[in-house]
């Protein structure tokens, strides 16, 4: 039986294009700090004509197979998360495989995973679950989650954002799942969806979608503690995990989310309340449910009793959902590298509770325990490949007229056959891939700029 499954390597790519959320908002005419401090963002990545959310993938998986020195033929399982569909019947995985093809190796189990931004972790789970299962036949596991989220012009378009995530899945992790420590809430609501197959936007309902992320992190922090104290013999409370990773469409979703664990503890008379905290919630304790979530005032207190805790458990994994905006399913992956990247040094032997959001909707809340690793899946090497502040560094900043045309561009061009790219990929590092053209048929090809001084490499023709 695979002992401590869990998450070996990771790699993030996001685009290099983007733009500062100060400078849309004036561009927007909105009012200073909307998006910055009401939203929370700082910076949107979004995806030019020569990117998509397959050549994200491409990217990403080919630089951690050739970074950590995995050979492709030991992939025996490949999931991808995404909800961009390019395809309503060939996976994104098909696009991937010419990469494992040409090592001879055909034999990979898995398709993609679609349910907003939930299906990475779906992904993840079926991969997980494979490894400790009798059908794993010994090779690793590969997870992909790659969205590009664009809005409509309006106020909702500075919520979009693009990337894909890579992570390998393997016995003896320093990312090692603690599966029995797992709790979901599954339901049905119309709070984002995407019905009209012609158009790349969602149709959504702001305000519920708010309710619904928070209804579904209590339903699910609620089992949690459940599960932990049937297990344990003993009270969970926001304590005793040390860092909360959340999926992000905007950061200040996140700082409510984490306030709001802080008032189930308070309502569970957890050990994570002292006295003062107690004072300053307890004028909330009559509230019923759904007032508690339309409530200002509860907000208020619970983010202020939260914010000691939020600074040391929360923050360290906002990085990039602050500068690349929501990446759907990447997001809450994106996240947790953050949180690597900030603190891989003094993670091993800790406990991080990921919660996991995908409108429509589904909600898991899961726990990993950290370890050392080893070379080279070791904290620093991952934390080391992945590069977030160098990538973050070297990104080009688009000003909102350029980014307007660009959105225009690629809603014209959404679901479209016959056209050539520019193929200009002077913005981009070496060893991404892009789209080159998309033909009569619809069938997509993608090159891959030179990595040292080499030539392309193309996938397709």
């Amino acid at each position: 039986m695979a002992k401590n499954v869990g998450i070996l390597a990771m790699e993030v790519y996001f685009p290099p294009t983007c733009i500062q959320q100060e400078v849309l908002e004036a561009h927007d005419g909105a009012s200073k700090g909307k998006y910055t401090i009401g939203l929370g963002q700082d910076c949107m990545a979004f995806c030019d004509e020569v990117e998509d959310v397959i050549s994200m993938s491409m990217t990403a998986v080919t630089s951690l197979l050739e970074k950590y020195g995995v050979d492709p033929k030991q992939i025996g399982r490949l999931e991808v998360g995404s909800e961009t569909v390019l395809d309503k019947s060939k996976s994104i995985k098909t696009f991937l495989m010419p990469i494992f093809e040409k090592c001879g190796n055909t034999d990979i189990e898995g398709v993609d995973s679609t349910n907003a931004c939930y299906g990475g972790t779906a992904a993840l789970f079926n991969c997980i679950n494979w490894v400790e299962s009798n059908s794993w036949d010994g090779r690793y596991g590969l997870v992909v989650c790659t969205d590009s989220a664009v809005y409509a012009e309006g106020p909702a378009r500075p919520t979009g954002g693009a990337a894909a995530i890579a992570m390998l899945v393997g016995p003896d992790a320093p990312i090692a799942f603690e599966s029995k420590l797992r709790a979901s809430h599954m339901s049905h609501v119309y709070d984002f969806y995407k019905p009209d197959l012609a158009s790349e936007y969602p149709v959504v309902d702001g305000k519920l979608s708010q309710t619904c992320y928070l209804m579904a992190l209590d339903s699910c922090y609620k089992s949690l503690c459940d599960k932990y104290e049937k297990m344990e013999g003993k009270q969970f409370s926001i304590n005793d995990a040390d860092y909360f990773v959340f999926h992000s469409p905007y950061n200040k979703l996140v700082q409510k989310s984490f306030s709001r664990l802080l008032f189930n503890d308070f309502t569970r008379a957890a050990s994570s309340i002292d006295e003062a905290a107690k004072e300053k919630l307890s004028p909330f304790s009559s509230l019923s449910n759904d007032e508690s979530y339309q409530s200002r005032d509860l907000e208020k207190a619970s983010q202020q009793v939260a914010k000691p805790f939020y600074d040391a458990k929360v923050q360290p994994s906002t990085l990039i959902p602050k500068q690349v905006g929501n990446m759907y399913t990447a997001s809450i992956y994106a996240a947790f590298a953050s949180l690597l990247h900030n603190k891989n040094t003094t993670l091993a032997g800790q406990r991080v509770i990921l919660f996991s959001y995908g409108s429509g909707l589904a909600a898991t809340m899961f726990s990993v325990r950290i370890n050392e690793g080893q070379h080279p899946f070791s904290l620093s090497n991952i934390a080391a490949i992945m590069n977030v502040s160098d990538k973050l560094k070297k990104r080009h900043e688009f000003p909102p007229e350029k980014f307007a045309d660009i959105m225009k561009l690629m809603e014209h061009r959404y679901g479209g056959k016959d056209f050539v790219t520019t193929k200009d990929c002077s913005l981009l590092a070496p060893g991404t891939y892009y789209l080159t053209e998309v033909d009569s048929k619809y069938r997509r090809f993608y090159a891959r700029k030179p990595v040292e001084n080499g030539t392309a490499i193309t996938n397709g023709h």
